[in-house]
């Protein structure tokens, strides 16, 4: 799995936040991307949470190739396989089961997984990953569990998502095991329902830019 590993970080630098969308409505989807790549944000993470969902990343990966898409809240091998063929280029799961670890060879895109513990990351390092999704980043212990993480797992790689903000975010991007963060605030659900794009641009641009603060 060492290519898709590669990949995976690589994606993870692109950019400080991935963006992890809700998207309600098909037709919102392309003005979205284009605001947030607009904005210096380059990973967009389409959410399996909407029954459009396989539709928004087939729209994005057809109408928005230069984003790049990943398809979150993937629990299951057919969501794993639909995303793929959807033009996900990397999945993300809130954690990982023994199913998902075993057919993560075959797969035709990465996934990130979810841990939240040292023996989810233990179990998930066995597998072969080395890239994670650190879920739910604050009510796991946020920046100061990823600190005690970092010294027996150093080689381990990790996005921290859920209850992260603009505020917070500089802390988690400080500490050397973490290459971005996932944030779910860069496009508001009333900014969406205004058609507000260029709002959605400036949020963007704020995230893109965020500095990495001493915790």
């Amino acid at each position: 799995m060492s290519n898709k590993n590669h990949m995976l970080a690589a994606v993870m630098r692109l950019s400080p936040v991935i963006p992890v969308l809700v998207i309600n409505r098909t037709a919102d989807a392309v003005p979205i991307a284009r605001a947030l790549l607009a904005g210096g944000l380059k990973v967009l993470e389409i959410t399996l949470r909407t029954p459009n969902a396989l539709e928004v990343i087939e729209t994005l990966a057809r109408e928005v190739p230069e984003a790049v898409i990943a398809a979150g809240t993937v629990t299951t091998i057919k969501q794993w396989d639909d995303v793929a063929r959807a033009g996900a280029q990397f999945a993300v799961s809130p954690g990982l089961t023994p199913a998902l670890a075993q057919f993560a060879h075959k797969a035709a895109i990465p996934l990130l997984p979810g841990v939240a513990t040292a023996s989810e990351l233990m179990t998930a390092m066995d597998a072969g990953f080395e890239c994670f999704k650190f879920f739910p980043a604050q009510q796991a212990g946020g920046v100061a569990m990823l600190k005690a993480l970092g010294g027996p797992f150093a080689d381990a790689l990790f996005c921290p998502t859920g209850g992260i903000t603009v505020e917070t975010a500089p802390h988690f991007l400080a500490l050397p095991n973490v290459a971005c963060v996932g944030g779910s605030w860069l496009a508001p659900a009333l900014l969406v329902a205004a058609g507000d794009w260029s709002a959605i641009e400036v949020l963007a641009h704020a995230s893109s830019g965020l500095g990495r603060l001493t915790c």
